[in-house]
């Protein structure tokens, strides 16, 4: 490895988590796109095919939390890896199902289902590593890059699974996406370590400014057990951040299934026109998400956390729901489009700031809180992969992107009650008992 990258080994981890959250979205996302096929092969009826949608949804919700503890205890290289081969697995299995199939709708809910559980450890882990790797004043910046991942890897979908699918049908749309994350989790496996000191390539200088700029102190990092589910629970930090997470993960889930969905069947463009517009949301969460976590770890650093962590995400989920409302009411499809990418970018605004406090907040238990709030977030996934469509079909599209506006501006308040410097601590265990201290919260 050259040895400008050698020193900055953080950014090396980081740089290839974005190469993972966007093969991870690639992976969710391609069903979307493929759904039209899907449906007419298997004859599933929409709001079907939303419970397949919202399977995947429901997998992935209810392993958050457990695929971040396990990511506390047993390091996110190894659990990363582990996740990204499963994904591989499970994808294939997807286009496996034959035409035909008995209890196709069954077979297909229960296999998005179980994709679903692999894929959950990826941001909880991914949180782990920030915790570890990344000095506070850098993980805004940190977290937006990795989760423009999640707008690269969906923004690239459309016209990647729409070629594959025109030319050799959706089954290859999904081989695809199975070897190419197949690769990357080998690498990663190579390429990571749980903690800098424990990498071969990480330089004394680069350890050392490391270390100087985690919240928790490195004793607290290495040697303290991970926090009783019952503190976790008990603040109220991590409550109203999960909370805004559930209005936030309803929101950017419209984008992830009915998007592509609504441009051509609601709003009349064809396959390609709507291939190409389906991009421009994603595009906007890839350039927003680094874009606001750089704003708030500027303003962190001249304001406090306060102002850069809390206010950017009141502004950015506030600003989205703007935007959305907005697209209700414009009649061209292309400028709806538009807007409505406004929205998905003004969303992506607030992205770092919910795992940067949490990493901040937990410390060594990042990985568990931040889990605890992402199943928060995709539960809001999974309601509205089942119910945009049920309001849509009994009250019109129009309605669905409202309720989504007022959810955002109910999860932007809730930031007003977060305080980012609130620290979850685990007393370490005692040398001559077992006994688990309750741990303090200041």
């Amino acid at each position: 490895m050259p040895e400008f990258l050698k020193k900055r080994m953080r950014w090396v981890l980081i740089f290839w988590m974005f190469i993972i959250s966007a093969i991870a979205y690639l992976d969710r996302v391609n069903i979307s796109i493929a759904g039209s096929a899907i449906q007419k092969e298997f004859g599933f009826s929409t709001v079907e095919l939303g419970w397949v949608f919202s399977a995947f949804v429901i997998g992935y919700a209810l392993f958050q939390a457990p695929g971040g503890r396990l990511a506390d205890r047993y390091g996110p290289r190894w659990v990363l890896t582990i996740g990204v081969l499963w994904w591989g697995l499970f994808t294939t299995i997807t286009a496996l199902l034959p035409a035909g199939v008995a209890h196709a709708l069954i077979l297909m809910i229960i296999v998005r289902f179980v994709l679903g559980l692999g894929e959950a450890v990826v941001y909880p882990a991914s949180n782990r590593l920030v915790a570890a790797w990344i000095p506070s004043q850098e993980r805004g910046i940190a977290n937006g890059l990795i989760f423009a991942g999640v707008g690269f890897g969906a923004g690239v979908t459309p016209p990647l699974i729409t070629y594959l699918l025109m030319n050799y049908g959706w089954r290859w749309s999904f081989y695809a996406c199975a070897i190419i994350g197949t690769v990357a989790g080998i690498i990663w496996h190579l390429l990571a370590r749980d903690s800098p000191k424990r990498h071969p390539w990480t330089t004394p200088a680069e350890l050392a400014y490391i270390e100087a700029g985690l919240p928790q102190a490195k004793a607290a990092m290495e040697g303290h057990q991970t926090l009783p589910w019952r503190k976790i629970l008990a603040s109220k930090d991590v409550m109203a951040v999960t909370a805004s997470y559930f209005t936030y993960g309803y929101v950017a889930y419209i984008f992830f299934t009915w998007f592509f969905i609504y441009l051509s069947k609601v709003r009349g463009l064809d396959l390609k026109a709507s291939a190409l517009y389906a991009m421009l949301p994603f595009l906007a969460m890839a350039t927003c998400s680094p874009l606001g976590g750089f704003i708030a770890d500027r303003l962190t650093k001249r304001y406090g956390p306060r102002v850069g962590r809390c206010g950017i995400a009141v502004f950015g989920i506030g600003l989205s729901a703007v935007f959305i409302a907005l697209a209700t009411q414009v009649e061209s499809a292309r400028l709806a489009s538009l807007v409505l990418a406004g929205g998905a970018g003004a969303l992506y605004l607030s992205q770092s700031s919910f795992w940067a406090v949490t990493a901040d907040i937990a410390g060594p238990s990042a990985g568990s809180v931040s889990g605890l709030m992402n199943t928060g977030g995709q539960i809001g996934g999974a309601v509205t992969s089942v119910l945009t469509a049920m309001i849509a079909e009994k009250f019109g599209w129009t309605a669905s992107f409202l309720t989504a506006a007022g959810l955002c501006v109910f999860g932007s308040l809730l930031w007003l009650i977060v305080n980012p410097n609130a620290r979850l601590v685990a007393e370490p265990v005692s040398a001559t008992s077992d006994v688990r201290s309750p741990g303090a919260h200041r």
